[in-house]
């Protein structure tokens, strides 16, 4: 047995874990789930009991109760001593410490949970009448711009964009989304996958404009760089986010390019006793042969039960998943699973015109992601088609007829090509 593995089965007498979002909360759960019955703290920033992301966008903006985010765990019952309120400033692995607001704390095993914050618009720090949205507090303080039916400019045409924007739309507010990119979605789907939902805007009654950039934000107004004024009783920024790692300067904890930390297979990162989960960080991937860093929930879900096993369990276990996302944007049930990035095959199933269809990447005979709109068993099948290699007939994956579990290849073929 390695050293690496001893490590990962070496059984800590408590653990805390930093972050008390989707993956922090899923981490304490699962460590209880795992047998686990040393002590585990969990630590965050805000003073709100914990809570998820996607109602945010959704119900609590549409006026839902913000209790009704809040994850529906009995941390008490649990044994899980919630600490809210404390924000980690820094990291001693040397000694086994975390530095926080409210003094430092001590750990037998630490689990990075910090998740990712989002990208601000220059020039807009402080400037009345911007938002985010990103906490419990940007989606209370978002509520008076829907209720009040505000016109609003949404920078950025991306999911979250998307969201707030349907959202808005069913409020009642005349919205203009302002995208740099020529497209919806540039950099998570490639131009002619995203070309179909430019429409969206429009029959939602949304205007968008691609191609333009924010020069500056007025009282009541934006400034695109040709000079064009965009009445705005309120802006809502929503373009991209990062790994929220700042803190971790000086640490020794070894950062990738974007800022996230980098864990390895195991989840464990370059300090001893130290794993890290969720958005915060990017794990390696066999499966899809590169480093991933993926901001979606279903990440936060299922990494957690793998930290939790490599800390409670008697072996270690590696994190592989088929990445999955979805979206509710404009009536549609958008889904997305696997990594598209190294596909040499693009096949349509559907008309892209209409309100259910998919794409679907393959490389050689194999699916390495699929995108379903409103076909939600496409991305069912597809995801366990990703995950399981099975080698595909195109012209069977073209047929929108045919279920894609019934697309594989005959087994004659199969052994063929592989032969």
């Amino acid at each position: 047995m390695s050293s690496q593995q001893a490590e990962a089965r070496h059984r800590p007498s408590s653990v805390v874990v930093v972050g008390a979002g989707a993956a922090g909360v899923q981490t304490a759960v699962a460590l209880r789930e795992q047998g686990f019955d040393g002590g585990v703290r969990l630590i965050g920033a805000e003073r709100h009991r914990p809570y998820d992301r996607p109602p945010l966008s959704k119900a609590v903006l549409l006026g839902g109760r913000p209790e009704d985010a809040t994850f529906d765990v009995d941390f008490e019952k649990l044994g899980i001593t919630l600490d809210l309120g404390r924000t980690a400033t820094g990291i001693r692995p040397d000694l086994h410490r975390l530095e926080t607001t409210r003094g430092p704390v001590d750990y037998d095993c630490l689990v990075l949970a910090t998740g990712a914050e989002p990208v601000r618009l220059p020039g807009t720090e402080g400037v009345p009448g911007v938002h985010m949205l990103r906490t419990l507090d940007d989606a209370q303080a978002l509520r008076p711009v829907l209720d009040g039916r505000l016109d609003v400019v949404v920078v950025g045409a991306g999911w979250i964009g998307a969201e707030f924007t349907t959202a808005a739309r069913e409020a009642g507010c005349r919205v203009t989304v302002v995208e740099a990119a020529g497209l919806p979605l540039a950099g998570a789907l490639p131009g002619d996958v995203a070309a179909p939902m430019a429409a969206w805007y429009a029959r939602a009654g949304a205007e968008l404009r691609t191609g333009a950039r924010v020069d500056r934000v007025e009282p009541g107004a934006v400034v695109l760089t040709d000079g064009t004024r965009l009445p705005a009783g309120a802006v809502v920024v929503g373009i991209g986010a990062r790994p929220a790692t700042g803190w971790l300067d000086g640490s020794g904890i070894t950062l990738g390019a974007h800022g996230e930390v980098l864990a390895d297979a195991w989840l464990r990162t370059s300090a001893a006793d130290v794993y890290a989960v969720g958005d915060c960080a990017s794990f390696p991937s066999a499966r899809f042969g590169e480093r991933l860093l993926v901001h979606h929930w279903d990440n936060a879900l299922h990494g957690p039960r793998t930290v939790a096993a490599n800390i409670a369990g008697p072996a270690p276990a590696a994190y592989d998943p088929v990445p999955y996302f979805w979206s509710e944007q404009f009536g549609r049930f958008v889904q997305y699973a696997g990594r598209h990035a190294a596909a040499d095959t693009v096949v349509r199933r559907g008309d892209p015109g209409g309100d259910s269809w998919s794409v679907c990447w393959l490389r050689g005979d194999r699916m390495v992601a699929v995108l379903a709109v409103g076909r939600a068993r496409d991305l069912a099948q597809g995801r366990r088609l990703i995950a399981s290699g099975a080698p595909l007939a195109a012209e069977r994956v073209a047929d929108p007829d045919v279920p894609l579990k019934s697309a594989s290849k005959p087994a004659s073929q199969a052994a063929s090509k592989s032969g």
